[in-house]
């Protein structure tokens, strides 16, 4: 038995039978490899990781590869997702070493926890064989392998230097549509080649860009990415929600994991693009994600966990996957015909597993076509198709149910459930669902009664036990979530909480020279306070914390906050310039920063007050008339007609009373 029964996370307590004497991240490791002379290997990855339970499966829980490990170095294990700042650390460092990133990240330290050789997933022979070479290193190179850590924490700590510049003007955002445009997929959609990511928030900014300048090419990208994605094996054409990423150009076959933090982003996202385009198609799509958080990731208690594993029964996607003959038993040959047409369903099945577990004669489903042409080509009414492949996904559903459902990591993280609470807050308004506004209270009150302590947010819950220092993305997370849900609600008490965290976040996070640390200012055990600015899987934690300044500047008219995400952004202003694809969420907080922006205040419910709450505003704040707020001043709340004020700076207009007077205001 290892160090690590005593561990909450799902992903730890996978590892607690294994024969590697693991410990968790903290002092009782390093003080051991202090005291036996020894490097520590410390391995990172979480519980939705294919190659993460490979590795466990094949090395870890192999007792020849366990002695090696065991005998040569002290070894540590962490939850990426407990510890995104312990992770932070040491992918940058595998990036500084000139290797390529991913999970689940192998790496070697000094006792004092200075990185100085990393890799990712290896097979059983080449880890024992490594190990050897470390060991042989450590006892004949020990000088400079320490030389080489402390020179990459120095390195990682100077990372953000000389990055700062000007404030940008609209030319960065003409420049970063011009990289996006070269980019793009024309024939499926998204970025780049294989694998693909949906990148919401690369999305996100090409439609505040068209917005902005009435260019439509970014709409044109984000209506053929959404489109694609949805018709894809990547969306769960049952179940609702995403999968993590696809492994090829069309979006057919994902990896199957399905997270949180996605399908958050991409519930806003489908709903923004159905603000601009009215398409009932896209708001279908945020329907079937929001289905999803609702019915599969909410945990008694109101919160959202973290995600569902990749894996079933020990293969990847043997969940998702379908033979014919399993569609007709279900449906009846003849509905099983026109299901099996419509999803791509085949004898000779549609991709190529990679696991040995899993036969080639199973298909992902994915739209295969519209139903108009399924109905052409079946010689049926549209609506008789429409009628069979609905009832068909239900009966499909239900009999799913019955398989064994992958692994859900039920471990609750502030950061995450901010993203779920803004999108269900901003969703449940626009689409009118107020389930969704009443989930994303829940949540709301879980996080706040369970991970905030003595004015300072907590990273984790799990059964009944709360650990670990928010960090940067937690505390902007969750007050970006909270002024949606303020929006959504109109209850003063969640745009007060989140003014509470702003200052907290400010006060623990803030670089006087510019930007903000990913961790407080008094972390205890990590070796390098990083600033990241560059958006990954989640958005940057600097662009969020600007972006959540900014907003809350508008609702308490305070120029300070306005001026520090200002400062946050010409932090890495020269960054903007260079690479400004690879930061979009910073992007849309220049554009937001620039402005023009509004604070509509609403007077009643319905009418006008109705459309001000569904359009697509991106550079607005909701604000409530009669709220005790400096931005409310000179609205009067009356029990009249539903009004709405538009106000920019410290002008507000005429109230509109109609849907064309706040046409004519929003254009002035």
């Amino acid at each position: 038995m290892n160090h690590l029964a005593d561990e909450k996370s799902p992903y730890l307590l996978q590892h607690r039978t294994n024969p590697v004497d693991w410990y968790p991240w903290g002092d009782a490791a390093f003080e051991k490899a202090k005291t036996e002379d020894k490097p520590v290997f410390l391995s990172i990855g979480y519980a939705a990781c294919h190659w993460c339970h490979v590795m466990e499966r094949e090395s870890f829980s192999d007792a020849s590869v366990a002695e090696e490990l065991n005998k040569r170095f002290v070894c540590v294990k962490v939850d990426r997702e407990e510890r995104p700042e312990v992770d932070s650390v040491y992918m940058s460092a595998l990036h500084a070493m000139g290797r390529p990133g991913g999970w689940p990240l192998s790496m070697w330290l000094t006792p004092d926890r200075k990185p100085f050789f990393g890799a990712t997933y290896m097979p059983p022979d080449s880890l024992k064989a490594l190990a050897a070479n470390i060991e042989g290193m450590w006892k004949t190179r020990r000088p400079e392998l320490e030389g080489t850590g402390a020179t990459l924490l120095e390195g990682l700590g100077k990372a953000g230097e000389g990055m700062g510049g000007e404030t940008p003007g609209p030319g960065v955002l003409d420049a970063a549509v011009e990289r996006l445009q070269d980019e793009f997929d024309p024939e499926f959609g998204g970025f780049g080649s294989a694998p693909k990511f949906p990148q919401p928030s690369t999305l996100a900014f090409l439609l505040r860009y068209s917005d902005r300048s009435g260019d439509n090419r970014g709409t044109a990208m984000v209506l053929k990415t959404l489109r694609a994605m949805a018709a894809g094996g990547i969306h769960d054409q049952l179940g609702g929600g995403f999968h993590r990423y696809a492994t090829d150009e069309a979006w057919l076959v994902p990896h199957f994991e399905k997270m949180l933090y996605d399908n958050a982003q991409l519930l806003r996202i489908y709903v923004e693009a159905h603000q601009v385009t009215g398409a009932p198609d896209l708001a279908d799509t945020a329907r079937s994600i929001a289905g999803y958080l609702l019915r599969i990731l909410r945990l008694p208690g109101g919160a959202f966990a973290c995600g569902e594993d990749a894996d079933s029964e020990g293969v990847e996607g043997k969940f998702y996957v379908w033979r014919p003959e399993e569609v007709r038993l279900a449906l009846s040959r003849g509905a099983g015909d026109i299901v099996c047409k419509l999803y791509d369903v085949s004898s000779e099945g549609n991709w190529e597993p990679k696991e040995r577990g899993l036969p080639k004669d199973r298909s992902i489903l994915r739209q295969a076509m519209s139903d108009e042409k399924a109905a052409e080509e079946l010689k049926l009414p549209v609506a008789e198709v429409r009628r069979v492949k609905e009832w068909g996904r239900k009966k499909l559903l239900e009999l799913r149910a019955k398989r064994v459902r992958p692994l859900k990591d039920d471990k609750v993280l502030a950061s995450w459930n901010g993203l779920a609470i803004g999108a269900l807050a901003y969703a449940g308004r626009v689409l009118n669902e107020p389930r969704w506004v009443e989930a994303s209270e829940a949540s709301a009150g879980f996080v706040l009664s369970r991970l905030y302590k003595h004015g300072r947010l907590l990273r984790r819950w799990r059964d009944e036990d709360s650990r670990f220092p928010g960090g940067l993305e937690d505390y902007a997370f969750m007050a970006d979530g909270l002024i949606d849900l303020y929006e959504a609600t109109f209850k003063l008490q969640y745009l007060s909480k989140a003014k509470e965290l702003a200052g907290k976040m400010v006060e623990l996070f803030n670089d006087e020279d510019g930007g903000f640390f990913s961790t407080a200012s008094d972390a205890p055990d990590v070796p390098v306070r990083l600033k990241g600015h560059g958006d990954g899987a989640l958005p940057a934690g600097n662009s969020q914390a600007a972006r959540v300044l900014i907003r809350l500047s508008e609702f308490y008219l305070e120029r300070s906050w306005l001026a520090l995400a200002e400062k946050t952004i010409r932090a890495c202003a020269r960054l903007l310039t260079e690479r400004p694809e690879a930061m979009p969420c910073m992007l849309s907080a220049v554009d937001l920063l620039l402005g023009p922006r509004e604070r509509l205040i609403v007077v009643g419910k319905g009418g006008v007050a109705r459309s001000a709450e569904g359009r697509f505003l991106p550079r607005a704040v909701l604000v409530k008339a009669g709220a005790t707020l400096p931005s409310t001043e000179g609205a009067a709340a009356t029990r009249g007609r539903p009004l709405v004020y538009v106000c920019r700076g410290q002008t507000c207009l005429a109230p509109a009373a109609t849907e064309l007077e706040l046409d004519r205001s929003l254009s002035d």
